[in-house]
């Protein structure tokens, strides 16, 4: 047999073998569904499209003109006034409005959102599948897992949707989102779950008690934020929530919070109006490959406790600085992240064994569970509601406040303070919170609320609690930034952030 003969066969038989790949590739990739249409059918009356009004005061919250504020005509504010008003366009106060989604949970008009969809509303409307307009309530909202419930009263039972298993997901499942992006109503996209488990970080409008989100190429744009996810028996695994885009629009990277974590937040929403998270009184930082060659450990799971707070359940259980935490309960914690979600779903007043690493030695030493919104109202825990001190400072409506006496010298000179400065320091603002939006940031300083000098942090404290006994939505803030006065709207009380 010649050279070019055998050339010719092994040619042929490399093209059939290359055919015959081909062919088994096609017929399994054909396993796909052919239409989602079966699956959508039953479900798009169920999710809701979510309108939120919000008023815009262009003159302080009672509608006074500036101008008519009398101040001297030596002020320096006056000339400000009138730059203020000259920019102020249109004159007076109007309506913002914003589109989201959601999804009806329960027959009785029971409605599942984000917290971000719902956060800065003066009127929240639901608009159903059919077109129907009703009003809604807030009934709860968690701002740390960006979970809210609404609920709203029909004169017929409504449709709804059931909870599926997010913890069943697996990277490469079909996912269907419906939503409201765009304010095109019902509309129905589709994907794979691209990744499980991702931590989103500075992304995410959450803490620490969502330790990783569901990522997805399912197209996911504005105003579908607080839709559902449904797997493919038609069970909701996730609420949309973020995004990942340079443009505004979706390039294929969604994110979705997990069921697992939202039925949770849900049910004590619905019992109690609000979350009751567990809490031990620790802060907890990761453990890099530094401190476990360091401390002599073989990896780096666990979190270790960088200082434990006074007065709260692991002190009063004698946990130390340096404790690291292996497992609560019979729970491994494989990172710092998890700790928080972990125990945040021990019921309050549970005693738990914590397993935890000494100077070489495997403890376990029984905790009794506290309250984690306690802990925020007693000001141990940074609240944007709290208003209690916290090492040389008030934590208040997302901003920490300081004495300008404590203000740091660093500080001054970053921001210009100088030391006849008359007021109260910002020394933090938490990010993209509503206060953030608002353009207030660390390094301004309050010099009057309301038309009221303030001169302490408790000052701003005792005006802003006045002001929400008086039912007032908003406080008007006079801030200084590097030396020149501005006024901002602060949004405060139950039209504020959320614990």
């Amino acid at each position: 047999m010649s050279m070019r003969t055998c050339l010719k066969k092994v040619t042929l038989t490399l093209f059939v073998s290359l055919t015959l790949t081909t062919i088994t590739y096609a017929e399994t990739s054909a396993v796909g569904p052919h239409s989602f249409a079966d699956l959508v059918e039953p479900l798009v009356p169920a999710v809701v499209n979510i309108s939120t009004t919000t008023l815009v005061r262009g003159q302080g919250e009672s509608g006074q003109s500036p101008l008519d504020i009398p101040f001297s005509k030596e002020s320096p504010l006056e000339d400000f006034f009138k730059e203020f008003m000259d920019r102020m366009k249109p004159d007076g106060p109007r309506n913002a409005t914003s589109l989201g989604s959601g999804f009806i949970i329960d027959p009785e008009g029971y409605i599942v959102t984000n917290y971000h969809v719902v956060s800065d509303a003066d009127q929240i409307t639901v608009i159903l599948n059919d077109n129907t307009e009703l009003k809604a309530t807030i009934v709860g909202r968690d701002r740390r897992t960006d979970v809210a419930v609404l609920k709203i009263k029909a004169d017929k039972k409504l449709p709804f949707v059931q909870w599926g298993d997010s913890t069943k997901l697996r990277t490469g499942d079909w996912i269907v989102a419906i939503g409201n992006p765009f304010g095109l109503g019902g509309t129905v996209t589709a994907g794979i779950v691209s990744h499980l488990a991702r931590d989103i970080g500075e992304r995410s409008r959450s803490g620490d008690f969502i330790d990783g989100y569901i990522q997805t190429d399912a197209s996911i744009n504005l105003g579908n934020s607080g839709g559902p996810m449904f797997d493919m028996s038609g069970k909701v695994v996730g609420i949309n929530t973020a995004i990942f885009t340079p443009t505004g629009a979706s390039v294929g990277i969604g994110f979705a919070i997990p069921s697992e974590i939202v039925q949770k937040v849900i049910n004590q929403i619905r019992q109690y109006g609000r979350t009751k998270r567990g809490w031990i009184g620790v802060r907890i930082q990761p453990v890099t490959e530094d401190i476990a060659e360091a401390l002599g450990l073989k990896d780096l799971n666990g979190a270790l406790v960088g200082s434990v707070v006074k007065d709260g359940p692991a002190a009063k259980a004698k946990l130390q600085t340096g404790d690291l935490i292996l497992k609560v309960g019979n729970v491994e914690i494989k990172g710092e992240r998890s700790l928080p979600r972990i125990v945040g779903d021990i019921a309050v007043g549970t005693k738990v064994p914590i397993t935890l690493w000494r100077k070489g030695k495997i403890l376990v030493i029984p905790v009794q569970v506290g309250e984690y919104e306690e802990a925020e109202e007693a000001g141990v825990i940074p609240s944007p509601e709290g208003g209690k001190e916290l090492a040389k400072g008030v934590v208040i409506h997302d901003m920490t406040l300081q004495s300008l006496s404590d203000v740091s010298e660093e500080d001054r000179h970053n921001y210009d303070i100088s030391k006849d400065s008359q007021g109260v320091y910002i020394a933090q603002v938490e990010p993209e919170s509503p206060t953030a939006e608002k353009g207030i940031r660390k390094g301004d300083i309050i010099m009057e609320i309301s038309q009221q000098e303030v001169k302490t942090p408790q000052d701003v404290v005792n005006i802003i609690k006045n002001a929400e006994k008086e039912n007032r939505k908003s406080v008007l803030l006079l801030l200084k930034r590097e030396g020149e006065p501005r006024f901002v709207s602060l949004k405060i009380g139950s039209e504020a952030t959320a614990p």
